[in-house]
């Protein structure tokens, strides 16, 4: 798999805006003085009080239950090996990144400037008073075992070094599952484990307590089979000796029912694939290239089940499917510790919910038409939005009945719902919408790529598979700021300048196209033609005449001047009487489609019914099912006047017309928003328990302002405009635009090349 990112853009990730990947947010409001009065001092000797009287109470009045310390010394990071506790600090704000993204967990990374197993247990039991439970990260073993095993003995919060447990848990559930495809019992599995490390040990014990028999599992270290005959063993290696005359991993692998790999790339070989028992299990799990090639262990067996660390083969045995999961449980119920009872109920659970159906939503970010439960599908995907629920009440349960929780669950309905609303909806929207774009890529039109914003969109959208950028402009410049930049923008790239010799005859075909759809509008064949020159009538007409599926224009010419070339030339879609604009608002809760934001500043009864059918429509491409509120200053006749008077008969046209529509109005916007109050006040509306996510405006100007407002005052992500009611897929940037901006348009504008008429 080619890399999708270069050195600088992972350089410039971590670098660019703010450093680093994390930040600490406050929780209260702090706007006057009473407020601070209340989180510092005076107010706060109150908490401290009660907290003093009884230090349970520290969970209630503080981040405690929710925060946890991803604590390092550096000595064994990804695959960096031992580069010191200041090196490991990207990594470590990454593990904080995924505990919040996946979990809602909150993260301090602390890097321990020590290898002493001594101080480094020291300090995290002198500092574990802040935090609600311990991650422990990148600690090499055999140091990482004893550190672990000290540290839950000494301290009554949730311990669990990921790097052991993490795969254990995760490759364990795999296992599971693949014994089953196979008809196999775990009690029989002959299981080869190539690596002696953390990980290796932690699997292989885990694998005991799933069912398999300590004596059928053979491990191999860099000398070898780890066997009784050998005497440079330390106390761990020795738990895994077995009685044996095999030495090498050609030997111990023959005949195996599964190979656990947890070693380096490219040591187990093709003819050692064809040795093994009927229907092999492979489990290739070293970074970045596994033990065997997955093409070549398919190639030597085809009846094998597979997985490996990377995610783009099947089976991807990643341990974020765990930790963000297990802590959420343990936490929630104020467990003691994380202890074999909760770890063998997070990898049954992972093996459960790889059998259940799989919601489409995974399909979609995914790219495939239907996961189900088989050799390609044994583990569930890290984006699978269960797992939050299934394997956290798992752990939770496993806790409880283990007699370590301190806070059990009362009542599991509401527990399941908590913990659902923690997982926000603003990243899987946009990730599903370039899953959809990349299962289907077009040709994109960038109309101003002599800019370095649109030249690293194009990089990012071609490595990423979303489009095929054809880029527009003076071709020296444009390959001189490939050059500048060390773009990796290749040949594959159409480069074209409209004004160049080589495009005359294509600039004869588009002038004698457009002066023969405007020719009843003052234009000749003349005229056109110099227009064809300008890179907003080129790229268009590119659109129109079949050489490419889409345009991205705007970052540096006004909104008129660039989308008047694109409704002359490209037009309205058939039936459609108006073109109308629209903003995505990404939140936390989901996105929120905002029109008419840009087109028709004063629309009547009838166009704003087109304005709100044409934005359903939209919204109904994108998978989300339209919740729509029409916007007044008036809620339901309670006000007089042309606006209010409009937007209600709009309603009633679409009430009459489009009954199934979820539609009501008109509204003031804090009633379309606020459920609660539309309940108590207007409980006939059709909105009522609806969650609204369209906001049609009743004239341009509220629409426009709302939208920047909310833009600005707001972390939450604008995607648009989006224009809805053309013929094929044009949009216009606004200036300025982010080059994470431009990508999320050239998203939007292949899905809508995917379903706009030929």
């Amino acid at each position: 798999m080619a890399k999708q990112f270069t050195t600088q853009e992972a350089l410039d990730y971590h670098a660019l805006g703010r450093p680093g990947k994390i930040e600490v947010v406050p929780t209260k409001s702090h706007c006057c003085q009473k407020d601070l009065s209340l989180a510092y001092s005076p107010g706060v000797a109150d908490p401290c009080m009660e907290i003093h009287r009884n230090k349970e109470d520290v969970y209630k009045y503080t981040a405690k239950g929710n925060l946890v310390a991803v604590i390092s010394d550096g000595t064994a990071v990804l695959g960096l090996g031992d580069i010191g506790p200041l090196a490991s600090k990207p990594v470590m704000e990454g593990k904080g990144l995924l505990f919040k993204i996946f979990s809602d967990i909150d993260v301090f990374d602390i890097e321990v400037d020590t290898t002493d197993i001594d101080k480094f247990v020291e300090t995290c039991k002198l500092i574990s008073p802040t935090f609600g439970g311990i991650n422990l990260e990148d600690i090499k073993a055999p140091e990482c075992f004893e550190i672990e095993e000290r540290l839950k003995k000494e301290l009554d919060i949730p311990v669990m070094h990921d790097d052991q447990h993490g795969t254990a848990i995760i490759s364990g559930a795999a296992l599971i599952n693949a014994a089953e495809i196979v008809g196999k019992k775990m009690s029989d599995l002959k299981i080869i484990v190539n690596g002696a490390g953390a990980a290796a040990i932690s699997c292989s014990r885990l694998y005991v307590s799933l069912g398999a028999k300590q004596e059928n599992v053979i491990m191999l270290d860099s000398k070898g089979v780890i066997s009784k005959k050998r005497n440079d063993l330390n106390k761990y290696k020795k738990e895994f000796a077995v009685e044996t005359d095999l030495q090498t991993l050609e030997e111990a692998v023959k005949d195996a029912d599964v190979f656990i790999g947890l070693s380096k790339g490219n040591i187990l070989s093709k003819d050692m694939v064809k040795s093994m028992a009927f229907d092999p299990i492979i489990f290739a799990m070293a970074n970045p290239n596994p033990e065997i090639s997955y093409e070549d262990a398919i190639e030597a067996r085809k009846s094998l089940i597979m997985a490996t660390g990377r995610s783009d083969y099947p089976n991807q045995v990643n341990n974020v499917l765990g930790f963000p999961f297990i802590f959420r449980g343990a936490m929630d119920v104020m467990a003691t510790c994380i202890n074999e009872e909760m770890k063998l109920a997070a990898a049954y659970a992972l093996a459960d919910l790889a059998r259940q159906p799989v919601p489409e939503e995974v399909n979609i970010a995914y790219n495939v038409k239907n996961l189900t439960f088989g050799r390609e599908y044994i583990i569930p995907k890290p984006f699978d939005p269960r797992l939050i629920t299934h394997i956290s009440m798992a752990v939770a349960k496993a806790a409880m009945e283990s007699g370590v929780a301190k806070k059990p669950i009362e009542n599991w309905e509401t527990y399941q719902e908590q913990l659902s609303r923690r997982l926000g909806k603003k990243s899987a929207f946009i990730r599903n919408m370039k899953s959809r774009a990349r299962n289907n890529p077009r040709r994109v039109v960038f109309a101003e790529a002599d800019k370095y914003k649109i030249l690293k969109a194009a990089e990012i959208v071609y490595n990423d598979g979303i489009a095929t950028p054809i880029l527009l402009g003076d071709i020296d410049r444009i390959k001189a700021l490939i050059k500048e930049y060390s773009l990796e923008i290749n040949g594959d790239i159409e480069i074209i300048d409209p004004r160049s010799p080589e495009e005359s005859e294509r600039r004869k075909e588009f002038a004698a196209h457009y002066s023969e759809k405007r020719k009843r509008r003052g234009e000749n064949y003349q005229t056109t033609k110099d227009r064809m020159r300008h890179r907003n009538y080129f790229g268009p007409m590119m659109v129109e005449r079949g050489y490419a599926d889409a345009m991205i224009s705007g970052l540096t010419t006004p909104y008129p001047e660039t989308i008047r070339p694109a409704l002359e030339i490209i037009g309205k879609k058939k039936g459609s009487k108006i073109v109308s604009g629209m903003y995505i608002m990404v939140t936390d809760k989901g996105p929120v489609f905002f029109a008419d934001t840009t087109i028709n500043m004063n629309p009547d009864v009838d166009s704003l019914v087109e304005i709100t059918l044409q934005t359903a429509e939209k919204v109904g491409l994108y998978n989300v099912i339209p919740k729509i509120a029409l916007l007044s200053y008036s809620n339901f006749g309670s006000t007089k006047g042309r606006v209010p008077e409009m937007v209600r008969e709009a309603v009633k046209k679409l009430h009459n017309d489009y009954p199934d529509l979820i539609v009501d109005g008109e509204m003031q916007a804090n009633f379309a928003m606020n459920n609660e109050l539309m309940k108590e006040f207007f409980p006939f509306s059709k909105l009522i328990d609806q969650d609204v996510n369209v906001l049609i405006f009743p004239y341009l100007s509220a629409g426009n302002i709302a939208y920047k407002l909310v833009q600005e005052m707001s972390h939450n992500e604008a995607i648009g405009p989006v224009l809805n009611g053309l013929r094929k897929s044009v949009h216009i940037l606004q200036m300025g635009s982010s080059v994470q901006e431009i990508v999320n348009m050239v998203t939007i504008a292949v899905i809508d090349a995917q379903y706009n008429e030929d």
